[in-house]
């Protein structure tokens, strides 16, 4: 794996719907069982406070150095603030090629605008999913000056035969994100992939992605099935949980073990918010230069020099 960390030197060449009653399911396995085919922990990860864009204070929770382990995902980044200081600034005009973004908001108001002519708003329980491909440049602004700002912004690689496709953008307001309720007051919203029969807002067939925002009170009990052979990891982020019987604490990553077990089971040890993610791994080499993420280093070349002509707007502009 090629990793460019230095993003500051790029910057100097730039020119729920809730399901019928009838589909309420019971979900709730013994805790014996769901212990001895649930997926182990491997690790916990705290994640990196940092700032981004025009200094977005958040935490960096996937890091570069676990992209391999983590394949296909390439970052996962968490924002919470309600102070204005810390999120006001947004991100700026700033370029992407050869994945994919996937943002998740829980709080707070954000203005998406791209060089292909494309715009949303993306509120409370509501995502938005870019497809970089070939190259576009895009901002995404608070529209709001006081008040909370939370969620998430999770990258997902492309494979290689599709790293080059044409750009495309997809608001996904709340109520359209599926939600169920999956018993012991535990309720389960889709984002992507598919939860006991109910499938999310947005599937891939490359990478099928899974991403689920989970609302567990105390005591509950959940159990999601998982491919065998996908990367998977749990990210709490409000309240504790015990995961395949370890404790995760609020704001800890919880990296699943690939041991050829095909679920994993949750419980709640305090009223807890937390997402499920996983996904089929790509294998393939990775190189990446701040907000370019490409195969080999002289793709990463190449994009830097696209980008210093001008050819991601030009690109942009036949598409409109």
């Amino acid at each position: 794996m090629i990793v460019f960390r230095n993003c500051r030197e790029l910057n100097k060449v730039q020119p729920s719907r809730p399901l019928p009653h009838e589909s309420n399911v019971n979900i709730l396995q013994s805790e014996a069982h769901a212990a001895a085919v649930s997926r182990a922990v491997e690790r916990l990860v705290a994640g990196k406070a940092t700032s981004d864009g025009a200094g977005v204070r958040l935490t960096r929770v996937l890091t570069h150095d676990l992209q391999r382990r983590l394949d296909p995902f390439l970052m996962l980044d968490a924002f919470r603030n309600d102070n204005p200081d810390d999120y006001i600034g947004g991100f700026p005009d700033h370029p992407h090629r050869g994945f994919e973004t996937i943002t998740y908001m829980v709080a707070g108001r954000m203005r998406h605008r791209d060089s292909a002519g494309n715009e949303g708003l993306l509120g409370p329980g509501g995502a938005q999913w870019m497809t970089a491909g070939s190259g576009l440049i895009h901002s995404e602004l608070p529209e709001q000056e006081e008040g909370l700002m939370e969620g998430f912004q999770l990258w997902l690689n492309l494979p290689a035969a599709r790293k080059m496709i044409a750009p495309s953008y997809r608001d996904i307001p709340a109520e359209t994100i599926p939600e169920f309720d999956a018993g012991g007051g535990v309720r389960v919203r889709v984002i992507a992939g598919e939860s006991h029969g109910v499938v999310g807002a947005v599937t891939r067939p490359d990478t099928e992605p899974l991403l689920l925002d989970l609302h567990l009170p105390a005591g509950a009990r959940f159990t999601q099935p998982l491919p065998a052979g996908h990367n998977a990891f749990t990210y709490t982020w409000r309240g504790s949980v015990r995961v395949s019987g370890v404790e995760v604490p609020d704001r800890r990553m919880a990296i699943l073990a690939n041991d050829g077990r095909e679920s994993v089971s949750i419980e709640a040890i305090e009223d807890a918010r937390m997402l499920i993610v996983a996904g089929r791994p790509l294998n393939e080499p990775i190189a990446q230069y701040g907000p370019f993420v490409m195969n080999t280093a002289e793709q990463i070349r190449q994009t830097l020099e696209d980008y210093r002509r001008g050819a991601f707007e030009a690109a942009a502009v036949k598409s409109l």
